[in-house]
């Protein structure tokens, strides 16, 4: 019988740089025949589409789509046996084709959940947790929009029991870290040397003894440093400790939705630019990605936001049997689908 199969699980909060670190090992795959699983949060699937862009090949020159799977029916955590578990069994059958998997998890994903099932007899049989990655976007925990200040919380909480002030988010934070192996800052670049030595201390905290941290601009890392942890992170969860830990199952804040926005129309983007910060502003958007047709442009233009940040770049002409059209997905709390929508509807070129 073939050996397990290593599986890296990419965690990571919203817009931290999961995708463009996996497009990288893709790109530079060194001969390995990679699988992706992405766990896409929305309605279009946006992350596996930027993906399969890649044009990775396999072993017969043909482009392997295949071999990038979305799993799109929510939380990966909270979709464990009803998605994940057909999934896997699916891509164990193809165990002699495949030599590594990178899982993509939500931003919204606890990883212990999805790595317990890796205990699973339908899987523990041909596949192990490699290690678990948790990519962290330092300028974001520098100027406070993710997990503001954990030192000064938990100060707060010591000194007064009765009160609770952590958010979902921040427990989410914690967890990744908590159950990583190697954390990744992405945008460190950004800060200055005292900014980003003060990230490093306040990561630092709640990771175990032992777990390094890597500065990684643009997904670029050498897969020897990535790949090849041999953790089997399923039989060591025990010393991975989680909020969560005592609970059977988790529920994520339901008010938590997206926003799918389509349209053919070209649109000039800077007007579009200026239109999403004004929605930034306005509403609870955590995150805004996807692709934009750009009027008099023959390449397709890809677009990121996280917070009030929002990045785009050029990545591949539109394919003569592609429909040339806007699909961009926004994630937020408790989003008015409508203001969304008749901001955006203003912008349209007129064919």
């Amino acid at each position: 019988m073939a050996a397990k199969i290593p599986v890296t699980v990419i965690t990571g909060f919203l817009g931290s740089g999961k995708t463009t670190l996996i497009r990288q090992q893709l790109q530079n795959n060194q001969g390995r025949r990679i699988a992706v699983l992405v766990n896409e949060f929305g309605e279009i699937g946006i992350d596996g589409d930027l993906l399969r862009s890649c044009q990775v090949c396999d072993e017969e020159g043909e482009p392997s789509a295949t071999n990038i799977v979305e799993l799109t029916n929510g939380c990966l955590c909270c979709t464990v046996q009803e998605e994940f578990l057909p999934t896997m069994q699916e891509l164990l059958k193809r165990r002699d084709r495949i030599d590594c998997i990178l899982i993509e998890t939500s931003g919204l994903a606890l990883p212990k959940p999805l790595i317990q099932a890796f205990r699973w007899q339908e899987i523990r049989t041909g596949a192990t947790v490699d290690a678990v990655i948790t990519v962290v976007d330092c300028e974001a925990v520098a100027v406070g929009t993710l997990a503001a200040d954990l030192g000064a919380l938990n100060e707060q909480r010591q000194a007064d029991p009765n009160l609770d002030h952590e958010t979902p988010l921040e427990e989410l934070f914690e967890d990744q870290l908590a159950c990583a192996d190697l954390v990744l800052l992405t945008k460190s670049d950004r800060v200055d040397l005292p900014t980003q030595t003060q990230v490093r201390k306040r990561v630092q905290q709640e990771l175990r003894p032992g777990v390094k941290m890597i500065s990684c601009k643009n997904g670029q890392i050498s897969a020897d440093l990535l790949l090849g942890f041999n953790a089997a992170v399923e039989d060591d969860l025990d010393a991975r400790p989680s909020h969560h830990d005592t609970e059977e199952n988790h529920e994520h804040d339901d008010t938590i939705t997206s926003v799918p926005v389509i349209f053919a129309t070209p649109v000039e983007p800077q007007a579009l630019l200026q239109t999403l910060k004004q929605l930034i502003a306005d509403q609870e958007i955590y995150r805004i990605k996807g692709f934009v047709n750009v009027a008099n442009k023959p390449m397709r233009m890809v677009l990121q936001g996280v917070g009030d940040r929002i990045e785009t770049f050029y990545d591949r002409p539109w394919q003569p049997d592609e429909i040339r059209e806007t699909r961009l997905i926004v994630i937020g709390q408790a989003l008015d689908h409508t203001q969304i929508l008749s901001a955006i509807q203003p912008l349209l070129i007129a064919s």
